[in-house]
């Protein structure tokens, strides 16, 4: 018999971790190892025992669970990251993923999609509630078709809307800053987009997170 799955809870609200953790705790293949109430309280926990999975809430105080995810995949690059929402906004989705989370679950989904979404991030896919990724793909390939930019300038922009100078992003591609420079100024160009937070709402918006593997 394979070794359980071992999740990790963290929400803020305790009637939400409370109910998730005792209809956890009834399947026999999965072990919560614990259950908290904070993302700092989650990283420390998971110093202690590695979950295989952390199930976490997006919207928390002092440290978001978005914010946390780039910490987990960090600290815990083993864990696989599902997220717990009351929103199913395309923007969080898109975040959620690009930041590097394996799954996105809304909280009033069935006993038996949180356990499918488990099963499914623990053996290493991926996992969004029901309708999600298809709204998801739709517009990946609704934006893929008419992207007005060539693949050399999506790499640029997409290490750009991830914070990256232009040395950085130079370094990454092996081109020079000027060069980099140049893909930058035709990038904005043919976006009409003028500032870098910009470019990071245009990778948002249109669901081109994870085209760069």
């Amino acid at each position: 018999m394979s070794a359980p799955i071992r999740v990790l809870i963290c929400d803020d609200h305790p009637l939400v971790l409370e109910g998730i953790r005792s209809v956890l705790e009834t399947y026999a293949h999965i072990e919560v190892t614990a259950a908290v109430g904070s993302a700092e309280a989650a990283l420390a926990e998971s110093a202690k025992i590695a979950p295989d999975v952390v199930m976490m809430d997006i919207n928390m105080p002092n440290l978001s669970g978005l914010d946390a995810i780039e910490l987990f995949r960090e600290r815990f690059p083993k864990a696989r990251l599902l997220m717990l929402s009351m929103h199913d906004s395309r923007e969080y989705i898109s975040t959620a993923v690009m930041y590097g989370a394996s799954g996105y679950i809304l909280k009033d989904v069935s006993t038996d999609e949180i356990v499918a979404a488990i099963e499914a991030v623990a053996a290493g896919g991926t996992y969004f509630s029901s309708g999600v990724a298809d709204a998801l793909l739709e517009r990946r390939h609704r934006n893929e078709a008419a992207m007005p930019l060539t693949t050399r300038e999506q790499a640029v922009l997409l290490l750009l809307a991830r914070g990256k100078s232009n040395k950085d992003v130079a370094a990454d591609l092996d081109i020079s800053v000027r060069t980099v420079e140049t893909h930058r100024k035709n990038i904005k160009k043919k976006l009409g987009i003028a500032t870098t937070a910009g470019l990071t709402r245009y990778v948002i918006d249109n669901g081109l997170m994870g085209t760069e593997g």
